[in-house]
């Protein structure tokens, strides 16, 4: 187990690690117990390809899609034991001249079972959430990033960003998943979250620096907005569905935009170089963004009116990012140089 580094606690304005951010933050913050890690059996050397993890509110599991290790690792909540599910396709590709081993990479929970997608072989399997058995997969003709279920209309949705688009499977039979549709958009889809109240898919055009809303039912795009993420656009999605608010993850910062003015922007927060996606707790409304060339996570707090207000700077690793959380705070966060997942114990407020 490889300890972290020191845990830096800091209020904006009395920063411990750099110069204060321009939003101003509560007046403390208590610094949680040391953070540890969590080891993936199987990688190499290299480490291994971390995207989209997921956590079951309902059984505290995190599930660790582990990329070219071939296995699905879920990760006991409370205890921090660790199971290893094997038997996932891989292969090994290159991207921009560099070789790496490509596997499982996307998790969302569904009802009683938690899809994988798998970029090895474009498929999305179901998992019996209590068993961990596999059951009933599909095949795609794209190879799948992000997903997410849709209890509204049970479906899971996939970006596939090679071929511009949005794959939707049905879930009826929730063990069974099946092609159902596909929708064309113009531009890569990056990110994703869902409003089920109103039936409102969310996805970023990560190439065009747009976010777009989509009726799950009719598959027509709503709305488009433009989060003036920059050339490296707009990355990951939480949205906050009693307050009707969007938070849209830049490169290096996160804002609100609120889905019933049109997409008004009504708070910004500059965490760090190195964002992706970003977890937000609804019973908390703690928001949880880890920035992997920054190597810190920031916690903040999202308020009703749609403010983003730090609470406190974590010291993570290098390319650690994409952190889900638990409802007690806790947050396990992907990090793949060193195939561990980091756990960071609440920050006390």
């Amino acid at each position: 187990m490889r300890r972290l580094p020191m845990l830096l606690i800091a209020a904006c304005g009395h920063p411990a690690t750099g110069p204060a951010t321009p939003v101003a933050a509560p007046a403390t913050a208590t610094a949680p117990a040391a953070a540890h890690t969590i080891a993936l059996p199987g990688a190499s050397d290299g480490g291994v390809f971390l995207d989209y993890l997921a956590y079951d509110p309902a059984h505290q599991r995190v599930w660790v899609p582990a990329g070219g290790t071939g296995r699905v690792d879920v990760i006991d909540a409370k205890t921090g034991a660790l199971t290893p599910i094997e038997g996932f396709a891989t292969k090994e590709v290159e991207r921009r001249g560099q070789k790496r081993t490509m596997g499982p990479s996307a998790a969302t929970v569904g009802d009683g079972v938690v899809y994988i997608g798998n970029r090895a072989d474009s498929s999305v399997c179901a998992l019996d959430a209590v068993s961990l058995a596999k059951r009933g997969c599909v095949t795609l003709d794209s190879s799948p990033d992000g997903l997410q279920y849709v209890a509204a209309t049970h479906e899971v949705w996939v970006t596939t960003p090679r071929d511009l688009s949005l794959r939707i499977l049905d879930v009826t039979d929730p063990g069974a998943p099946a092609a159902k549709a596909v929708i064309k958009v113009d531009g890569e889809p990056e990110g994703f979250a869902i409003d089920n109240d109103r039936g409102v898919f969310f996805t970023n055009l990560e190439d065009k620096d747009r976010t777009l809303a989509i009726d799950v039912r009719t598959h027509a795009v709503t709305k488009t907005w433009q989060p003036s993420c920059g050339e490296d656009g707009p990355k990951g999605l939480a949205f906050d569905a009693p307050a009707n608010h969007l938070i849209v993850v830049c490169p290096s910062s996160i804002e609100t935009l609120d889905v019933a003015r049109d997409g008004a922007v009504l708070s910004q927060l500059p965490v760090g170089d190195g964002l992706d996606a970003i977890a937000l707790v609804a019973t908390s409304h703690l928001v949880f963004a880890a920035a992997g060339r920054a190597e810190k996570m920031t916690v903040a707090t999202l308020g009703s009116d749609g403010k983003l207000s730090p609470v406190a700077t974590v010291a993570t690793a290098k390319g650690a990012r994409n952190a889900v959380a638990a409802e007690d705070g806790t947050a396990f966060v992907a990090d793949g140089p060193a195939a561990a997942i980091l756990v960071v114990p609440p920050v006390m407020r």
